[in-house]
């Protein structure tokens, strides 16, 4: 009996010890945390031609509307046609002239009668109020006649090519220019340019002229009129640049690009890889590896030079910032360059 209860009890004493043992300890986990690799560039000071690129249409130098002063004259004859060149003075088109030819007889009529009175208060046979009133009709007369004159006949007072005519022969005049024509030789630029190059330009800067039409050919422009004025709204200001255009192969309506030089200015320039664009903004900055960390830069880019970007303001001389592995990162974060 005795022998029975010692075999029950030391099964139950060695599970009890085993459990004692197997419980007594508690295992410690160490979790070891990689740091994200990156690769840095060092980036430095350099000169940087300080070039902007503006676009621009290509306008007339002078445009002139030309129309006889009153409407419902019907119009007699014209001479030239569109693409035609014309000479300052040259006859474009004849008006009907039934109203000059009234308008002469007219005059002669208060000629002969001016003349009458003129001769009688000479010899004290008329008043002064009388010869006042027929020289002032007189002069009325002669001045509606000349303006006739200068209407019946339409011609150019530029030299310039002819680019547009609305009538025919033969059509009665209402409001639309009889012909429009154009001086093209020189053409002209309209750029409004930022207000913080406004102390750089000056008046006979040069500047070069891309048209799309002739692909990455270069004509040579000068700048002719700076205005005054800041816009308040755009914070820009118009300029006016010539081109002698002497074969005119330059038009108005053309497309063109106009590249300027404001001289040069020492700033940071990073490789394209470093930008990063902040989601939701337009915004851009780059991580620079500070102490061993990713450290969060936020820039203001100027010009783009190849695969690299000028910097204008956020990063430093010297700075070594990340060009790959910002996918990875957040501000502040260790990381681990690798070559």
């Amino acid at each position: 009996m005795k022998t029975s209860k010692l075999l029950t009890i030391l099964p139950l004493t060695a599970l009890a010890m085993l459990a004692s043992c197997s419980g007594g300890e508690k295992q410690e986990t160490v979790e070891v945390v990689e740091k994200p690799q990156v690769r840095v560039e060092t980036v430095h000071t350099q000169a940087v031609d300080q070039i902007q690129e503006f676009t621009a249409t290509v306008e007339a130098n002078i445009t002139n509307n030309i129309a006889p002063q009153m409407a419902g004259i019907r119009i007699k004859k014209v001479f030239v046609e569109v693409g035609d060149h014309v000479r300052q003075g040259q006859k474009l088109a004849e008006m009907d002239n039934a109203n000059l030819v009234q308008a002469k007889i007219q005059l002669d009529n208060l000629e002969v009668e001016f003349n009458r009175v003129d001769e009688l208060y000479k010899i004290g046979g008329a008043s002064k109020s009388d010869w006042d009133a027929r020289k002032t009709s007189l002069d009325v007369a002669r001045t509606s006649y000349d303006n006739l004159v200068e209407n019946t006949q339409l011609v150019s007072p530029i030299n310039g090519i002819v680019t547009a005519r609305n009538y025919d022969s033969g059509d009665v005049y209402a409001s639309t220019p009889v012909y429009v024509v154009e001086q093209i030789q020189p053409a002209k630029l309209i750029v409004n340019v930022s207000e913080g190059y406004f102390t750089r330009i000056k008046k006979g800067d040069d500047v070069d002229v891309r048209l799309d039409v002739y692909g990455d050919e270069i004509f040579k422009g000068k700048i002719h009129l700076i205005h005054p004025t800041i816009d308040a709204s755009t914070r820009t200001f118009p300029i006016e640049i010539r081109i002698a255009n002497t074969n005119e192969r330059i038009r108005p309506g053309m497309f063109a690009r106009v590249t300027m030089n404001f001289g040069t200015f020492n700033h940071v320039v990073i490789p394209d890889q470093a930008i990063v664009k902040q989601t939701g903004s337009g915004e851009r900055f780059v991580y620079a590896y500070e102490n061993g960390k990713a450290v969060f830069h936020l820039v203001e880019l100027g010009r783009r030079m190849g695969n690299r970007y000028e910097v204008i303001s956020g990063i430093n001389d010297g700075a070594q910032v990340l060009v790959t592995g910002h996918n990875r990162v957040n501000n502040g974060m260790e990381v681990e360059i690798v070559k």
